[in-house]
């Protein structure tokens, strides 16, 4: 028994430092996408970053926005219960706990400026923005430039640099 926690132990810390640094990219991508007007109810309205499905962060994405700000706008991290809800995010992040039930999320966001950010294979293939995949041991990240224009979302130039681009 003992022998399993410590053989587990190196898989869990892995895992941890990699939803760290997923946390960091959901923080970072609030600087490189412009939101459509619709996106904001007022000026002063945070940039809520919601999660669907089972939470593989533990604490790391509220410590990854803690205290932050982008363009004036402070950061608020949600658990989503229900998918009606998702119309009041900015950023989506789709757990790969959801794989089965995509497209009753891309429906549910059609044209409401939501940044969707999922971890599945078929993430951008099925509609999807922003994609995390593992590639040599490093976070790789896919874009969908038409699902980002069909959202009416801007992604700046030094962002599209760094991802393998998809198309749909």
């Amino acid at each position: 028994m003992i022998l399993g926690l410590l053989l587990a132990a190196p898989a869990w810390a892995q895992a941890a430092e990699e939803y760290r640094l997923k946390a960091a990219f959901l923080f970072n991508f609030a600087k490189f996408v412009e939101w459509p007007p619709l996106a904001f109810k007022t000026t002063g309205d945070p940039i809520t970053i919601c999660v669907a499905g089972k939470d593989p962060f533990g604490g790391a994405l509220d410590q990854a926005v803690n205290g932050k700000t982008v363009q004036g706008r402070a950061f608020l991290v949600r658990q989503l219960a229900d998918l009606q809800q998702i119309g009041t995010c900015q950023i989506v992040f789709v757990s790969s706990s959801e794989r089965k039930r995509l497209a009753s999320i891309f429906h549910e966001i059609k044209n409401s400026g939501v940044l969707t950010v999922g971890e599945c294979d078929n993430f951008t293939a099925e509609g999807g923005i922003v994609n995390f995949r593992i590639a040599e041991g490093s976070v790789r990240i896919q874009i969908n430039v038409d699902a980002a224009a069909q959202q009416e979302l801007r992604i700046i130039s030094k962002l599209l640099s760094l991802a393998e681009i998809v198309r749909k």
